[in-house]
């Protein structure tokens, strides 16, 4: 409106420079982060922050979660599909020399002239019809019929082959889908989270950090403070595979959280108690919601070292218990492999691998 036009702009002073872009990052983090508001606050405030990232982290560990499962189907199907081809090519192999055998009987019948049976199939168009014809292996003659009879059964093998194989394509095709849809999901997720964290100026980064730290860490009062990478283990060093697991769980501490990782390098949660219980020789299931149903369910106040500790009402992250009431856990995004109270989360159960 004309009562806010100034005749004349002047140049903005540093501080006012800083002000307006203070001003315009915080209504765009508060657009972000509160859809459906209909006015922007004018700065979110740390805490506010740090309460929208810790809700998009925990989505996108859900999410994870999912896309490990998919990824699991689609690694399967995968697998199928390879054994699948090559045993369709074995099987084609094996027409391809009854097919030979029977084609040098039919060149000797033509030699003869004598358009036998075998001729009549080596000329077919189509060879899966001709032999499907009822009347076929009587006609043949005691001569032919064994070798006739062969080439049907294989054609009818890879047929079959080509047939399943198809189907595991299309399994394939879906689950690659549903693992792109996942992949959207925790990426779109963890760039709003980024975004959030960019907000926020370097001290209340820091500030930020060290709360998530902190509460990871079990700097709680009463808790264990968190060992440093390569510490020795707690009790039980018994040699068990219980102990074979915590002792792995300890040497992944100060790894990254990477999503969708198994090791060695980096973990995400079930990632990390999948490999731990792996290098004790026990196989586990690639998926929190599939881990807990994978040994025998325990309560809180019966909980061992090894066990596996479960959190949030949809079973979306776990650690593997140390004994003291902590675990070893890969938090979030952005963080590495810690120590970490089992009370610092929402209780969802536990289990012991069989």
């Amino acid at each position: 409106m004309a009562s806010h036009r100034k005749p004349r702009q002047r140049p903005l002073s540093g501080g006012t420079v800083r002000t307006a872009a203070t001003l315009a990052l915080a209504g765009a983090a508060t657009a972000t982060a509160f859809e459906g508001t209909s006015q922007a606050d004018p700065r979110l405030t740390p805490s506010q922050v740090k309460s929208e990232v810790d809700r998009l982290y925990e989505e996108a560990e859900a999410a994870t979660e999912q896309y490990n499962g998919a990824k699991e189907k689609a690694d399967e199907a995968e697998r199928a599909l390879t054994g699948l081809r090559e045993e369709t090519a074995r099987k084609t192999d094996q027409l391809n020399t009854a097919r030979s055998a029977l084609g040098t009987l039919a060149a000797s019948q033509y030699r003869s002239g004598s358009l036998g049976t075998a001729v009549q199939l080596a000329m077919a168009d189509d060879p899966q019809e001709y032999l499907a014809q009822s009347s076929f292996i009587a006609r043949a003659g005691d001569r032919n019929a064994a070798g006739i009879t062969t080439v049907r059964r294989r054609l009818d093998e890879v047929g079959k082959l080509k047939e399943q194989a198809t189907g595991r394509l299309a399994d394939l095709r879906s689950r690659q889908e549903e693992l792109a849809g996942h992949k959207a999901t925790i990426e779109g997720k963890l760039d709003t989270a980024r975004r959030l964290l960019a907000k926020l100026t370097a001290e209340e980064r820091a500030a930020y950090e060290a709360q998530s730290a902190g509460a990871a860490s079990g700097a709680a009062a009463g808790a264990a403070p968190a060992a440093p990478k390569g510490s020795a283990p707690p009790a039980p060093a018994d040699g068990s595979r219980a102990a074979r697991a915590v002792a792995f769980a300890y040497g992944a501490i100060g790894k990254p959280y990477v999503w969708g990782a198994t090791g060695p390098a980096s973990f995400d949660c079930s990632g990390l108690t999948q490999a731990a219980w792996r290098s004790a020789g026990v196989s586990l299931p690639r998926t929190t919601y599939t881990q807990i149903n994978a040994g025998r369910r325990v309560s809180r106040d019966q909980l061992a070292p090894g066990d596996l500790v479960f959190f949030y009402s949809g079973v979306t992250h776990v650690g593997l218990y140390i004994g003291n009431g902590q675990m070893v856990h890969a938090p979030r995004p952005g963080s590495t492999v810690r120590l970490a109270p089992i009370d610092s989360m929402p209780w969802a159960g536990a289990s012991r691998p069989a």
